[in-house]
């Protein structure tokens, strides 16, 4: 099957020669992750990996994949690992990205762009930090996703590149539904509802705030270059716009 080939010129990144997840994990330090499985193209019920016995709290999440999208990552899939690299796994991936995501959203909270440096790219930092002075404080808060509190992640799209130089790129964008605990508008995401939070039993109840955010990974699989994946889109819906 012949690729698509579109111009696309991209500034050279500095990357580092670790992977994605221990690139993240230089400067902080991550708990277990369940890698997220590919969704079935219809609709599903997800809930936290929690037990509601120990915890006290039980979470439900509906959305509904699109069979088109679901499709479509699955054959860029199979042509990553058929025409770029054959160790390539979706679990895998998603392990590094995930760590990232909430490695990255923490620093934007805090402001704290330095961290960054090696993990984004350096158009989207400059554009991110401006975003990120603007926010206002509770905004600025509710971008930091903690791993206990993602309930969902997906593939949202994936993109393969060539450049008039003959460079190869893969793109892939990761979308995550986390809740918070930040005092926010009360908008939810389009496409999903959170049911219920509740701590205790029914008498006592509490709610949270679901966001959404996509992160955009986009790697080289030029023949000689390092194979660093690197951030270069983010977009927190409701708060980074």
């Amino acid at each position: 099957m012949a690729l698509s080939t579109k111009p696309w010129s991209l500034v050279r990144l500095s990357l580092s020669a670790l992977p994605l997840a221990r690139r993240a994990q230089r400067s902080s330090r991550f708990l277990p992750y369940l890698s997220a499985s590919m969704p079935l193209p219809c609709a599903r019920c997800y809930s936290s990996e929690r037990d509601p016995r120990e915890s006290g709290k039980k979470v439900v999440v509906v959305g509904i994949p699109n069979p088109f999208t679901w499709a479509r990552t699955k054959m860029y899939f199979f042509l990553i690992r058929a025409y770029f690299d054959q160790d390539f796994t979706f679990d895998e991936f998603a392990t590094g990205a995930k760590q990232a995501f909430v490695h990255v959203s923490k620093m934007l909270s805090q402001c704290n762009f330095i961290e960054l440096k090696d993990l984004v790219s350096k158009e989207a930092l400059e554009e991110l930090e401006e975003k990120c002075l603007a926010l206002p404080i509770n905004r600025r808060q509710a971008l930091a996703a903690d791993l206990e509190e993602i309930m969902y992640s997906t593939p949202g799209d994936v993109g393969i590149y060539y450049d008039n130089q003959g460079r190869k790129f893969v793109s892939i964008i990761m979308r995550y539904w986390y809740l918070t605990n930040v005092d926010l508008p009360d908008e939810t995401p389009e496409g999903t509802k959170v049911f219920q939070v509740v701590f205790g039993d029914e008498s006592s109840k509490d709610s949270k705030r679901l966001l959404t955010a996509n992160y955009e990974f986009r790697r080289e699989f030029t023949l000689g270059v390092e194979p660093d994946w690197t951030i270069t889109r983010i977009q927190h819906f409701k708060l980074l716009e």
